[in-house]
């Protein structure tokens, strides 16, 4: 099937990936960046992008897509949706289903229906251990073979230290990354929210900052031992973030993520019992945000992902302590960010996007996050003086469970090309016409 070509012209190129950041064309033909520069001739389409910025497609490394097993909260295909409407064309979702992504077929399911979906690409991570029980390793090389990019028993950390270190010792083999995530589950066993004073003055059971250092320690010996990539999943504790800093400065092969929530959120928002702040880990302490926005800046943290996890509004509606952890978070993602790095000044939009694109790239070994020529044509088109209020009641995705309704923001996603295809065009705008 032919892809028409696509024009862009006179955007502000940026692109992390060769250091780019100039007023350029670009030219998309046969699903692939064919020119960034001064372009002559017709194209199929042609993109006015005088005040955006043209950037290769975001990339999220954490999303949760609820398929197999929650069709009622999100699909692969509704998944996808809501991340082409965020500017993402690239997600890895996490095996928590039911069941989970713990078998090649499993891998290949994932595959299967993001291509009936045809919308972004989608990567699944694999589990690291069979059920997600943390108990027997699960057959990671026959999930390799059928494309997993990663392994997590995401939702729950693999406790058990020797199950860990064969996790590590096997994945070495096939260079993937294991993404932990980070709770000791002896010392955050029925916690809820941050342990702390507005834990206390709720009378909730609290999740201790200690518990997610203490098992990126654990894990960071086994790392070093083992010479395996280690990626720490949504971080979110000054501790924790020092600990991966200390840890790279001395070699070892760690990366880490860190979500919107908790460079904007603290802990007191849960005061009003409100379950749309309940999340896994939990907000933290005002002096964890500032580390986590450190992290960011000076690149111990290297990517920032969204953590979207679905859940139906029957579920949210549970009391705090009954409700279930996570939030969405695809389509309002890049002008949080924003929000949270850009607008207070700690770091330029550039600097920002190399975490949303080449970084989460490298990361999984994907080949993508960059606008070099002969490179999939995956493209975000972006209005940064764009100013909005997020409706959760106009998103795609098929939850509402997200804390940021009615949120002022600036910067928004225009249009988002998957493979030369456009996939998401903003309502109202009129830049696309045939060349």
């Amino acid at each position: 099937m032919h892809t028409p070509t696509t024009l862009i012209r006179n955007g502000r190129v940026v692109d992390p990936s060769q250091g780019l950041d100039k007023t350029a064309d670009v030219l998309l033909a046969d699903g692939k960046v064919r020119t960034v520069g001064a372009v002559t001739g017709m194209s199929d389409r042609v993109i006015d992008a005088r005040g955006l910025i043209v950037c290769p497609g975001l990339i999220d490394i954490h999303v949760h897509l609820r398929e197999p097993g929650n069709e009622d909260a999100e699909t692969i295909a509704s998944g996808s949706a809501s991340a082409v409407a965020g500017g993402f064309t690239s997600i890895a979702c996490m095996p928590n289903t039911n069941p989970p992504l713990d078998t090649e077929a499993a891998i290949e399911f994932v595959y299967r229906q993001a291509a009936r979906a045809n919308l972004c690409n989608v990567f699944p991570i694999g589990a690291v251990t069979k059920a997600r029980e943390g108990k027997e390793l699960a057959e990671m090389g026959q999930m390799v073979r059928a494309g997993a990019v990663g392994f997590s028993d995401d939702g729950c950390g693999v406790a058990e230290p020797a199950v860990m270190m064969r996790a590590l010792q096997y994945v070495s083999m096939f260079d993937k990354p294991i993404i932990q995530h980070c709770e000791d589950p002896s010392l955050a066993r029925g916690g809820v929210m941050n342990a702390g004073v507005t834990a206390c003055k709720l009378g909730l059971p609290g999740i201790p900052a200690s518990a997610e250092a203490l098992m990126i320690q654990r894990d960071l010996t086994l790392a070093e031992d083992t010479g395996a990539a280690y990626h720490v999943a949504h971080i979110s504790t000054a501790k924790s973030v020092e600990l991966v800093r200390q840890a790279k400065a001395r070699g070892v092969r760690v990366t880490t993520e860190v979500c919107p929530h908790h460079l904007l959120l603290t802990d007191v928002a849960c005061d009003g019992y409100d379950t749309h702040f309940k999340m896994n880990p939990p907000l933290r302490s005002p002096a964890d945000v500032e580390a986590c926005i450190a992290g960011v800046v000076d690149g111990t943290i290297d990517c920032l992902v969204t953590d979207h996890a679905p859940h139906s509004a029957a579920g949210k509606e549970l009391p705090f302590q009954d409700a279930p952890f996570g939030i969405i978070g695809m389509e309002v993602a890049l002008p949080l960010f924003v929000k949270a790095l850009v607008e207070p000044g700690h770091m330029s939009l550039p600097e920002m996007l190399a975490a949303l694109t080449v970084k989460p790239a490298r990361v999984l070994g994907l080949p993508k996050g960059t606008l070099r020529e002969g490179a999939d044509a995956d493209v975000t088109l972006i209005d940064p003086e764009a100013t909005w209020t997020i409706d959760v009641n106009r998103f795609v995705s098929r939850s509402r469970n997200c804390p940021f309704d009615g949120w002022s923001v600036m910067t928004r996603v225009v249009a988002t090309f998957v493979g030369g295809e456009l996939k998401f065009q903003a309502e109202g705008n009129g830049r696309l016409r045939a060349g």
